[in-house]
């Protein structure tokens, strides 16, 4: 059934067929998270450094209404240019289908078509969480409960540090969702490896990684992984300076009016221009380190079988 509404990219579907290594990523990065054409260009370079690592990648997204899993060169082009692109999450699947329009899917949809296709892991920049206020917006990203419930690996840089990161490892504890830090105890901000609040466990190796998913998944414990892995010290940014662009978007947004789905790439949009584009260097930084390990950890996890 699902096969009527779903493009496997032949490469990818050659690679997953010969239980080798795939890698998914996001593309509300690509249309909503970065310019053109620092968006194609960052895209691509992700893409490459997956291959470099030998694994493959599958960049996943909405196109005139097919879910694609793995896109070509022309495609990620179309989606860095194009100003008509829906952000997806799970609510919106069936809609963009049915309208035959495009879509870039967030973390949550990533995971979703990741798991249609049988890709187990997936590398993107920070995962969405609870909001700061949510005690009475009620704004908790759809991310938290799509971990809980499908079987993807997601490397990230922590939680996007416009969030409440420590309301978000709570949700994330009540529905048994781990928090695993790579070569940390500490779960990282996105623009900084210290959040003050500790991981559940700690691996320092992606083989070791890769056994404790398949045993997971083997004992019929379903749901995800958040796999924090820190951005690279090099490219960390101040914490003061960044919580102080923070705290001044969160104003602005409240100002505006700015609310829902909305709210994350405003956000992430401000704090750029309040640093001079010092946070978008780093974001693309540690989504370049996300996808080396994203690839290690799927070179692993297919030596398991």
């Amino acid at each position: 059934m699902v096969q009527g509404y779903l493009d496997i990219n032949p490469e990818v579907a050659a690679a997953l067929k010969a239980g080798k290594a795939v890698v998914a990523l996001e593309s509300t990065i690509i249309s909503h998270g970065m310019p053109y054409p620092r968006n194609v260009e960052t895209a691509r370079n992700v893409e490459k450094i997956i291959r470099d690592h030998g694994a493959v990648p599958a960049t996943i997204a909405i196109l005139k209404g097919r879910m694609k899993v793995g896109l070509s060169p022309d495609e990620i082009e179309y989606l860095g240019k194009s100003h008509d692109v829906i952000k997806c999450s799970r609510r919106d699947l069936p809609f963009i289908l049915a309208k035959g329009l495009d879509g870039a899917t967030t973390v949550a949809a990533t995971m979703i078509l990741a798991a249609m296709a049988g890709i187990r892991v997936f590398a993107t920049g920070g995962i969405g969480g609870v909001h700061r206020g949510a005690q009475t917006s009620f704004d908790i990203s759809a991310d938290l409960q799509e971990l809980a419930h499908t079987n993807v690996a997601v490397i990230c840089a922590g939680a996007k540090s416009i969030l409440d990161i420590g309301l978000t490892l709570e949700y994330l504890e009540t529905f048994g969702v781990p928090v695993v830090g790579f070569k940390t105890n500490e779960m990282p901000a996105f623009y900084t490896s210290k959040s003050g609040f500790s991981v559940n466990y700690r691996v320092d190796s992606a083989a070791e990684l890769a056994q404790a998913m398949k045993i997971k998944w083997d004992l019929g414990l379903n749901g995800g992984l958040v796999v924090a892995n820190p951005i690279p010290a090099q490219y960390e940014m101040d914490s003061a300076t960044i919580n102080t662009a923070i705290e001044e978007a969160l104003k602005q947004a409240e100002a505006e009016g700015v609310k829902g789905k909305d709210t994350t790439p405003y956000l992430l949009a401000k704090v750029k221009e309040l640093t001079g584009g010092d946070s978008l260097e780093s974001n693309i930084q540690l989504v370049y380190n996300n996808a080396r390990l994203g690839a290690e950890l799927a070179v692993e996890l297919a030596k398991l079988g």
